[in-house]
């Protein structure tokens, strides 16, 4: 019984060392207006709830001497870590496209508080990463991050060094299609942008009396966020769709 209850503690332990790293970096739940109370609760009530289905892939792997826990411990955690910034790479993507669109449409300058992070944002990315967030939460991601952990171990096994060519690939290709598909969803804000800029400079050109710059200002703005209040539902909608593509092709 004493022996049972050595090994379910040592399991535990390991399984929380990668679910921890996972949510160390996970969006939404590594957030700081998350308690670090409540998100380690959260990642202990994760642990038992997925310590039974696991157990057999962690078990067999569970070394005799402190050293080599330690060292399974910090191995895990690596695992995890990488795990959760794979889920996170697109949320930072569309944390820095917000900001974009935010400029080219010369709305920058009002400061808005950070959702995911502790960087100051402009107030429009700071809606937009909310409302993305949002969805995500009601389209339940998190229990495709979840499978993603309980997949991980059948991928990569418990005290398993990740490959640095297989890590340094995954994170090169999830950085590339997270930018290029928020790129392609600003695209129409980058289009309206240079067509609006050209014609306040060719204005400007042909009346250099009147500064066009600061008349034209609040009418560029009005027009970009008369673009985004039209063009927010599929932006979001194709957001989340690339966001799941990503994320089931990194998990399988």
């Amino acid at each position: 019984m004493t022996s049972l209850l050595n090994e379910g503690v040592l399991v535990a332990i390991i399984a929380f060392s990668r679910i921890g790293g996972c949510f160390l970096v996970i969006p939404v739940f590594s957030g700081m207006r998350v308690p670090v109370q409540v998100r380690i609760l959260l990642v202990f009530t994760l642990t038992m709830a997925l310590v039974p289905i696991v157990w057999t892939n962690i078990v067999s792997q569970i070394p005799d001497d402190l050293s080599g826990m330690l060292l399974l411990i910090g191995l895990e955690t690596l695992t995890g870590f990488f795990l959760g910034i794979i889920a996170r790479i697109f949320i930072l993507a569309l944390g820095f496209i917000g900001n974009a669109i935010a400029m080219t449409i010369g709305f920058s300058g009002l400061p808005g508080v950070a959702i995911d992070g502790s960087d100051p944002e402009a107030a429009l990315s700071a809606l937009i990463s909310m409302a993305a967030l949002t969805l995500l939460l009601i389209l339940d991601f998190h229990h495709t991050i979840i499978a993603g952990l309980v997949a991980s171990y059948d991928a990569i096994k418990v005290g398993d060094l990740i490959d640095p060519r297989m890590l340094l690939v995954n994170i090169a290709d999830t950085m590339n299609d997270a930018f290029i598909l928020v790129l392609r969803l600003a695209s129409p804000f980058v289009a309206y942008a240079l067509i609006a800029n050209f014609m306040v400079g060719l204005l400007n050109k042909l009346t250099p009396q009147i500064p066009i710059y600061f008349v034209s200002l609040p009418f560029i703005i009005a027009g970009g966020l008369l673009l985004l209040y039209f063009g927010i539902p599929s932006f979001l909608r194709l957001f989340l769709d690339g966001y799941q593509v990503g994320l089931r092709g990194v998990i399988n």
